[in-house]
């Protein structure tokens, strides 16, 4: 069976650092949004990228075992969109706390992620039972 991972996490938590060390394809909505019109998010646009997104994880998967969705994941409801009877999926859980995840993007001078870092904070979404049981998580760093 194929196997889709599928990253869960806030911006600067560790996530295509992780994915880059893997040594198997990635599809990053970050790397799309740049690639079709240079910027790291225009919210018109988020249509097109992330049925791109889909697409691409699907081209992906029909000709290797496996790859990674390297996207923050944090709501039930994006997570769930992944979910599909052709692979299994394993979902890769990043749990690093705002507050670490703002240092680091002060670090790299990415002023504009303060805020997103925030509100995605604020509206995390763990993880649920159900997703639990249909779904492997592990946890970057000690299951990989």
């Amino acid at each position: 069976m194929k196997t889709l991972y599928v990253t869960v996490g806030l911006p600067r938590s560790g996530k295509s650092t992780w994915a880059d060390k893997q040594g198997i394809p990635i599809v990053c909505p970050d790397d799309i949004r740049l690639a079709s019109h240079g910027r790291a998010y225009i919210p018109d646009f988020e249509p097109f990228v992330w049925a791109i997104t889909k697409v691409m994880v699907k081209a992906l998967l029909a000709r290797h075992d496996t790859v990674i969705l390297d996207a923050t994941n944090m709501t039930v409801k994006r997570r769930k969109q992944w979910v599909d009877d052709s692979w299994d999926i394993v979902f890769v859980r990043f749990p690093v706390s705002a507050d670490e995840c703002i240092d680091r993007a002060i670090k790299d001078k990415r002023y504009d992620l303060i805020e997103v870092i925030r509100g995605m904070n604020e509206t995390y979404e763990f993880i649920s039972a159900y997703e639990r049981f249909t779904c492997s998580v592990v946890t970057a760093g000690q299951d990989e």
